[in-house]
């Protein structure tokens, strides 16, 4: 059974890194290790996907109102043209085909994901290699910055709501960060950093509302043995913690770049190989 203090840490490190660009997962999955939990085991998978659901309340009562904006503008779009001419129809629409092809993927590839993925040295690997995606990324921003081109929440469209979605099929490898995938192929297609990170909390909702409620369907039975009180504790751990972390990373890419994220992130990977190869961490 976990303890209480296990509960809280994990939700701590839920709530501060899922929105962060620094990977949750890979941070998740260090924590356990630490904890002295197995990382592979199914209802400690099921555990991390069940307390992201309080990041995702965050998510919904931070910007509950533009949510329901959109989705009328959907709604409306759908059977009257002339609602089609507002830019938050093809937002809406950005958002729900930017959804589906991280649930497609992470629903086939599954077992990988919660088994072979879920090692330390893949995390390493992972928080160093797409830190050079995010560099990439934040040097197209400044160059169309500086050229006044940079597109915002008006300027995007379907295609974009569809390449950011494939992109973030990236961040089932634990160690990428699905926020980190997200914003990185917002700001390759020339949106700007703001309007960007507000797609990356929006495309959050539906893919990891349908990973802890798949979870807790298929895991039911193992997740008894992890107490139903330290799983509740986690979740409004994670879901204070998510809502203090939306807040101030909007504020932050306001006026800042990501690259001090990068920077933790190439730290982070170099000390954690560092850690496994010297033998004070096991891989799994």
């Amino acid at each position: 059974m976990l303890s209480y203090f296990d509960a809280v840490v994990l939700g701590v490190v839920e709530g501060l890194t899922e929105f962060l660009p620094v990977s949750s997962t890979g941070h998740l999955t260090v924590a356990e290790k630490m904890l002295g939990l197995k990382v592979d085991e199914p209802a400690v998978t099921a555990y991390t996907a069940i307390i992201q659901l309080g990041a995702i309340l965050a998510t919904l009562l931070f910007f509950g109102r533009k949510i329901i904006r959109l989705f009328l503008a959907w709604v409306r779009g759908l059977t009257d043209a002339q609602a089609r001419t507002n830019h938050d129809y093809p937002l809406a629409w950005a958002v729900i085909l930017g959804s589906i092809p991280v649930g497609i993927v992470g629903f086939l590839a599954r077992h990988v994901i919660e088994g072979p993925l879920r090692n330390l040295w893949v995390v390493a690997a992972a928080l160093v290699a797409w830190s050079a995606v995010m560099f990439v990324a934040e040097k197209r921003h400044d160059d169309l910055a500086a050229a006044g081109s940079q597109r915002g929440e008006g300027q995007v469209d379907a295609k974009d709501g569809v390449i950011i979605g494939l992109v973030q099929c990236f961040s089932l490898i634990p160690g990428v960060s699905r926020s980190g995938a997200t914003i990185s192929a917002g700001l390759l297609r020339g949106i700007d950093r703001v309007t960007a990170t507000e797609l990356s909390f929006f495309m959050a909702i539906p893919a990891l509302t349908a990973a802890g409620l798949f979870s807790m369907v298929s895991e039911k039975d193992n997740l008894g043995a992890l107490g139903a009180g330290q799983m509740l504790l986690g979740t409004v751990v994670a879901f204070v913690v998510a809502y203090a972390s939306i807040a101030w990373l909007l504020r932050f890419v306001a006026t800042n770049s990501l690259r001090s994220f990068i920077g933790y992130r190439v730290l982070a990977g170099a000390g954690l190989a560092l850690a496994l190869g010297a033998g004070w961490l096991a891989a799994t």
